[in-house]
């Protein structure tokens, strides 16, 4: 049976129950919230809001949303947001990502903290369940898994390794003192840069709180990342129908809870840095940075859009600032350290074995330093500090 035919099938079937956790699968992510109650466990990334307009925005994308329920209690314990689609005849069923959401993890019931116990056991369920999910799978790929959700496991990240992914976090922990720690970062000279730009006239930094501002800005963020992408010679797609769909609904959703932050350094010439990001109580994540290109590097207004943002917002209580995946030079300079994420592949059927294989032989590849970087070079991959 056809992908798109099974998703017909799938209503509110399959469901499997494994050691006190039963797991029914829904194609609809609409149908999957409404019955989650508003105490929530969210993160910044784990949020109904976010899921709400990622599902909306990808279209293409088959919808699975798994629904954990305790068998005891019959209380929803986990939403687990994924998707099925087909590569190359190979059914795979991996998060609601496409390269979007940087850390995944299940939404669970506020005050859940599984035991290691049960933790496995709602592996155990999840597991059962897709192998007999109508339609079928292969392949379930879980990638970006934070180890802890909160002050809990994140069950699904028992599948892998801790650091088996190619990608990291990147957190900076601020103090009460927003002062000391620009004093811990002086080497990046923002004070100079600052003076710098303020010799334009009309410069000023701007945190966006006006819906139809934010998305003029977000105009001109595509505009400027589409240029430096076109001069690397690599392809932008964050401003085709999907992504541009996603990244403007969370704004016009987002922006007056609080949820979506958008700010801009801007003087009369032009918007010449911007950047997007989500704020979940103390915790900021950045989505996306901008600026106006080579012509203003005498100011460096990347920098400056970030270190203004992480003002303001320590303003307002944020303490904990994310950099997001990928490791990057200026990262560092901001004072970020890395949290290992993991990766995790599983073979459901014999077709999903050989992709198993290769993922785990590039996390081998990964654990050697040395063999990491002749493969990196022998591939054309820039290093870290490029």
């Amino acid at each position: 049976m056809a992908i798109v035919e099974a998703e017909r099938s799938i209503g509110r079937a399959s469901c499997v129950s494994a050691s006190g956790f039963k797991v029914d699968f829904v194609a609809d992510w609409a149908l999957a919230a409404s019955g989650w109650t508003a105490d929530g466990q969210e993160t910044a990334f784990q949020h109904p809001l976010w899921f709400d307009v990622w599902y909306g925005a990808f279209k293409n994308a088959s919808p699975l949303v798994a629904i954990v329920s305790d068998t005891t209690t019959a209380r929803k314990v986990a939403l687990v947001p994924l998707i099925r689609h087909v590569r190359h005849s190979v059914r795979i069923v991996e998060f609601a990502d496409l390269n979007v959401t940087d850390y995944n993890a299940p939404i669970l019931r506020a005050g859940i903290a599984f035991e290691p116990a049960e933790a496995h056991a709602v592996v155990k369920a999840l597991l059962a369940g897709l192998r007999k999910v109508p339609g079928g799978v292969d392949l379930v790929r879980l990638r970006k898994m934070p180890r802890r959700i909160g002050r809990g496991i994140n069950p699904l990240a028992m599948l892998g390794r801790d650091g088996s992914s190619s990608l990291n976090g990147n957190i900076v922990e601020v103090g009460e003192d927003f002062e000391a720690y620009r004093d811990s970062i002086k080497r990046i000279q923002m004070p100079r840069y600052w003076r710098v730009f303020n010799r334009h006239p009309g410069a000023a930094f701007r945190m966006i709180d006006s819906v139809d501002e934010a998305l003029k800005i977000v105009d001109v963020m595509d505009g400027q990342q589409q240029h430096r992408m076109r001069s690397l010679g690599l392809n932008f797609v964050l401003n085709d129908e999907s992504h541009g769909s996603f990244y403007r609904n969370l704004v016009r959703r987002g922006l007056a809870q609080g949820y979506v932050v958008v700010s801009a350094l801007s003087c009369e010439e032009a918007v010449v840095a911007t950047m997007l990001g989500i704020r979940h109580g103390d915790y900021f994540a950045v989505l996306r940075i901008s600026n106006a290109g080579e012509g203003w590097s005498h100011c460096s207004p990347s920098k400056l859009v970030v270190e203004r943002t992480m003002a303001a917002l320590h303003a307002q209580g944020v303490r904990r600032f994310d950099f997001s995946v990928g490791n990057y030079a200026f990262k560092r300079r901001f004072g970020a350290k890395p949290v290992p994420l993991t990766d995790a592949s599983i073979a459901i059927g014999w077709r999903g074995i050989p992709y198993v294989l290769r993922d785990y032989a590039a996390q081998a590849v990964r654990r050697s330093p040395r063999l990491s970087q002749l493969v990196g070079r022998a591939l054309g991959r820039p290093s870290r500090e490029e």
